[in-house]
């Protein structure tokens, strides 16, 4: 079994026990308190998808350059309680802009700082290492600053769409 594997199956209990939930500030608040940094499966899907963006199998598809880069890990799938998982790796000091999108039916986002002190901004704010969870309907630039970090992103039904702004 490869990594991507390994990631996706240490994922499958945790979409079992989510699927039926709603993202937004409850769940965000749930997720912080029961999977947070240093939680078994916080640290091991952060040790995962590190290993993937170093080994070059997750976040590998350049949208501006090496500092911003995503890819889909797996599909919506009855294996996966039809959640999409996907990586996307963002690093800069100053701060900067990813790709404006929206979240039809919401987002559970891992946040995983590569460097200490990299903070990432989603429709809730700024969020350091644990889970942000913006509600259905939400949008946003995603924004980094401080370093690099990995965003590891749970999406029901796979749905994610960008969008130009203004559109």
């Amino acid at each position: 079994m490869d990594m991507s594997e390994d990631l996706i199956s240490c994922s499958i209990p945790f979409l079992g026990e989510i699927k039926d939930k709603t993202p937004g500030t409850e769940l965000e608040g749930w997720l912080n308190t029961k999977y947070g940094l240093g939680s078994a499966l916080y640290d091991d899907l952060a040790r995962l998808i590190k290993a993937g963006v170093e080994e070059g199998w997750a976040a590998n598809v350049e949208i501006d350059g090496r500092r911003y880069r995503r890819s889909r890990i797996c599909e919506p799938s009855a294996g996966t309680f039809y959640f999409s998982i996907m990586a996307v790796y963002m690093d800069s000091q100053e701060r900067f802009r990813g790709d404006y999108h929206l979240h039809p039916y919401g987002e559970l986002n891992m946040v995983v700082p590569v460097d200490e002190g990299a903070l990432l901004a989603g429709p809730n704010g700024w969020s350091g290492p644990g889970w942000t969870a913006p509600a259905p309907g939400s949008h946003h630039y995603p924004e980094v600053m401080g370093g690099a970090l990995i965003a590891l992103f749970f999406l029901p039904a796979g749905r994610i769409r960008y969008v130009r702004r203004g559109l």
